[in-house]
This record gives C-alpha cells, sequence and structure tokens, in this order.
C-alpha cells in the first residue's frame, strides 16, 4: 500500500471509531469520510461494506478482549462471583459503541460476517470462562458456550436500547448466572 493510501487508511479508521462512539454503528459513511478529509470513493475503496471498516476498528478491541478474559479467570471468589464479574465485563466489552450489541451478537450467527470471526473472539473467551467454571464442577450440564453469548449479548441489547446504567443489568445478568450455575 502507498503510504498516502496507508494514511488514509488509517484516518478513516481512527475517524470512524469516533463517529461511531458518537453516533452509533449506524452513521452516515459519508460523515466518515468528511471528518477523515476523504472522498467517499475513497473510503469505499478502503472499505467496500461497513462491515469491513468496522472489523477494522475491531482489530484492537480484540486485544482487550483476550486481556479482559485473562483478568476474569484469575477472579478470588465465589463461581457465582466470577461468572456475574465476567458478564458485566462481557456486557462492557459490547457495548461501547451504540448498536454495538446487537451487531456483534447478531454477527455471531452469520457465516458471511466480515466481523464473525472478530466474534469468535468474544465467543471462545466466553467459552475459556465456562470451561473454568465447568472444571470446578459448578456449571450446569449441557450448558451451551453460543447461547450463553447471545443470552449475555441478548441482555446487552436491551440495556444498550433502553440507556441502562449497569447498576440496573446486573440483576439481569445475575439471573442468568444462577440459571447457569448448580
Amino acid at each position: 500500500m502507498r503510504a498516502d493510501a496507508r494514511r488514509n487508511y488509517d484516518r478513516i479508521v481512527e475517524v470512524a471509531r469516533e463517529v461511531f462512539r458518537e453516533q452509533g454503528y449506524d452513521a452516515s459513511l459519508d460523515e466518515v469520510a468528511k471528518r477523515a478529509g476523504v472522498g467517499p470513493g475513497t473510503l469505499y475503496r478502503h472499505f467496500p461494506k461497513r462491515e469491513n471498516l468496522l472489523d477494522a476498528i475491531m482489530q484492537s478491541w480484540v486485544d482487550k478482549v483476550t486481556e479482559t478474559t485473562d483478568k476474569a479467570l484469575t477472579y478470588e471468589g465465589s463461581d457465582r462471583d466470577l461468572l456475574i464479574h465476567w458478564f458485566e465485563d462481557y456486557v462492557g466489552l459490547i457495548s461501547q459503541h451504540k448498536g454495538g450489541p446487537a451487531k456483534l451478537t447478531s454477527a455471531m450467527g452469520d457465516p458471511v460476517s466480515p466481523i464473525r470471526t472478530k466474534c469468535q473472539v468474544l465467543s471462545e473467551s466466553n467459552g475459556r470462562v465456562l470451561d473454568e467454571l465447568r472444571a470446578h464442577g459448578a456449571l450446569r450440564d449441557g450448558v451451551d458456550v453460543i447461547q450463553v453469548t447471545r443470552l449475555v449479548g441478548g441482555v446487552a441489547t436491551i440495556a444498550d436500547n433502553s440507556d441502562l446504567d449497569p447498576a440496573a443489568v446486573r440483576p439481569m445478568l445475575e439471573v442468568v448466572a444462577d440459571g447457569l450455575l448448580k
């Protein structure tokens, strides 16, 4: 990639991150191009679909998911507290942008979504936590990682759409956790 093309690419990603944080994932891509100081053609050459732009934005987020999971697995407390703490972190990770929880949760079931591989990081992280609880003998039989990922994603989507604060979300996450634990 030429140096000027790389600068445009990086600038578009940086600006898109800001615009999506302000306006949600459905923000105008024309607004992104305008703020980045490029034409719409330049934006679409680099990112033919909105999902391609989301994928580029999410790369640093993937690292944060892994770091948060590692930290959650060192949590010292009851199995229930570990699971609720993880669910709160999970909701925070997918709720950084308005509309994020619904986008990320639905992409998990879409085999052609450009952001699906990033979403699989969430599922794998959730699996690591559930495997830890399973090893403790704390998890009910038949608990499926994808179902739990979608369920917690659903809670996050409701919180996002209703502008609920973490204190209002926690009781819902407690209900989910209590349903999963022995």
